[in-house]
């Protein structure tokens, strides 16, 4: 787990890059129209596009551009049809990377997200190959600065949290999928303010490798995340022990 904060730390930095490129809106808008299919539109009743739409909310995104995905993902307005898929991998070194992907082409996405691999020295690997080596967790993230560590933790633990960390100056909490929204609630219910929350994949075991190679590897994560059908993104590699 100790990866998790760096990684989300690089992706921070990206953040603002990217919305300007328009990589977070096309990424926003597609969970949004397929959580809106698979959960219906009413935010309220569909935790998955409540989470999305918060999100979407967060990067400045017009509340139209939300409605109107919502209504293609409710069949209102005609859209285009999204195929969730699972990809899975490995960069060099073995370092295992698994990626959940929203697509209108499959065929064209693979093929893309193959060359990127293999242009940067990793290959995509069968279903199941790595899949096995993550978790799905909910992490919730406050500010070290603004918040104890004691404090949270007595708040997140009692509401049923699995683990509390410090890392990169984030108090990161974890949680099952099942306790996400709950235990997010009980802290905005408190007043506290939350940096970021996803549901994200979490490895059970990490990977160290020297700080050159990781410095490579990170450069194809980033890349790996620029795609567009690219929604998430999850790597085995110990970024603060590799970097060191």
């Amino acid at each position: 787990m100790s990866g998790h904060s760096k990684w989300h730390s690089i992706k921070h930095k990206k953040a603002a890059a990217d919305s300007k490129r328009g990589k977070i809106f096309t990424k926003l808008i597609r969970e949004i129209t397929v959580s809106a299919k698979i959960g219906g539109g009413d935010i309220e009743a569909n935790p998955r596009l409540r989470l999305a739409f918060t999100k979407a909310r967060e990067a400045n995104m017009p509340y139209d551009n939300i409605d109107r995905a919502i209504k293609k993902g409710t069949g209102e307005l005609e859209g285009v049809h999204y195929e969730e898929l699972l990809y899975e991998g490995y960069a060099p070194e073995g370092v295992a990377i698994i990626m959940d992907i929203l697509t209108d082409n499959k065929n064209r996405t693979v093929a893309e997200i193959r060359k990127l691999l293999s242009k940067h020295g990793g290959n995509l690997g069968e279903s199941g190959s790595v899949a096995w080596m993550f978790e799905k967790k909910g992490i919730i993230m406050l500010s070290a600065d603004k918040y104890n560590e004691d404090e949270i933790m007595e708040i997140a633990l009692e509401a049923g949290a699995l683990d509390i960390k410090t890392e990169e100056g984030m108090i990161v909490i974890y949680t099952s999928i099942e306790e996400f929204e709950r235990i997010k609630n009980i802290l905005l219910d408190k007043k506290m303010e939350i940096e970021n929350s996803e549901l994200a994949r979490i490895p059970k075991t990490t990977i160290v490798v020297n700080p050159e190679k990781a410095e490579k590897i990170i450069q194809l994560m980033e890349i790996l995340e620029d795609h567009d059908d690219v929604q998430t993104l999850a790597t085995n590699l110990d970024y603060a022990s590799s970097l060191a």
